[in-house]
């Protein structure tokens, strides 16, 4: 049977919310998809008091164990105890437990064809005061199921926008850029473009690192030194890929209705773009890595948490991309 597991991340944001509100909502019936959260049972129960939300916790034992869903009742599965339950502050004590529960979703998804994981946001603040190298969930979910490499994706009916480089430095994103990284982030997007989102032959347009894609070499030799050459590699592969464009024109509307996919070369570049244009109706998806793993397009608004005013749009949206992708 097909199921998703939630982990809802910080507990001291909205993921706890959201959970709970959809579980109180129409929605929930509609998903037409067991979803199963992965939490303290206490910090639901305490979180649901706090917005005024009437729920019932069902406590499973494992997945298998899991119902269809029924409105105001959370199917939960507990792994580890949240040490403070008090929304809009971090906590250091309560890092170790956001590792815990995303850990088991990401082992239970890897061992379970059918179940897939959404994930809510974490505070990679919070967690860093454990775990040093920890820099968010796409490279903490490409470490446990020991994959090659990892893509970020983010999409809405709008657009869809990949990254070749995430979570690091702006002044170390021309050093990181090199052919063999456009090849596997090009060819990563292709292929799960085509299995993931039924698109038979997808176009892929490549962003320039550098203002007007280089100008021929005036501004930068990123893209006549590296990109080009890894389009011409790509391209001998059947990959239906642009030369580098200039990010400042690359979402006119033209342009949008030609692309199925963009791939940028650092954060900045392409998430303004998605999150002006799709904020809350956007999703995070993993790509390269053997699970399906969705995500809330947001932080984890401690200003917001245990207001029982959270945006629930992206999750739906999350859970509903999740269910069709599982096979």
């Amino acid at each position: 049977m097909k199921t998703i597991v939630y982990s809802p991340g910080e507990p001291s944001g909205i993921g706890v919310d959201l959970i709970i509100q959809l579980c109180s909502s129409a929605f929930w019936k509609e998903a037409g998809i067991p979803i199963i959260c992965i939490a303290d049972p206490r910090l639901i129960e305490d979180r649901a008091r706090l917005i005024n939300k009437k729920i019932r916790i069902d406590l499973l034992k494992e997945i298998d164990d899991c119902k269809k869903n029924t409105f105001g009742v959370l199917q939960v599965i507990n792994i580890s105890k949240c040490s403070n339950t008090k929304p809009g502050k971090l906590y250091k004590s309560n890092a170790s437990y956001v590792l815990e529960n995303l850990k088991y979703g990401i082992e239970q998804s890897l061992s379970r064809k059918k179940t897939a994981l959404v994930t809510g946001p974490i505070s990679k603040e919070n967690v860093i005061s454990i775990n040093k190298k920890f820099s968010g969930h796409t490279e903490y979910i490409q470490e446990l199921t020991k994959s090659d490499d990892v893509l970020m994706l983010l999409g809405s009916d709008k657009l869809r926008v990949a990254i070749a480089t995430t979570h690091i430095p702006l002044k170390k994103v021309s050093k990181a850029i090199t052919k063999n990284l456009i090849l596997s982030k090009v060819m990563i997007l292709n292929n799960e473009l085509k299995s993931k989102f039924n698109i038979k032959n997808p176009r892929i347009k490549l962003l320039g690192l550098n203002p007007h894609a280089g100008e021929g070499g005036k501004i930068g030799n990123e893209e006549s030194d590296i990109l080009i050459p890894a389009v011409k590699e790509l391209r001998k592969r059947k990959i239906n890929v642009s030369m580098p464009i200039s990010a400042d024109t690359a979402f006119t509307k033209k342009i949008l209705k030609e692309t199925d996919a963009y791939m940028g070369m650092f954060h900045d570049q392409v998430l303004p773009v998605i999150k002006a244009l799709s904020f809350g109706k956007s999703i995070n998806i993993t790509l390269g890595v053997p699970i399906v793993r969705t995500s809330v397009d947001h932080g984890v608004a401690l200003d917001v948490a245990g207001s029982g005013k959270a945006d629930v749009s992206s999750l739906k949206e999350a859970i509903k991309a999740a269910k069709k992708i599982i096979k």
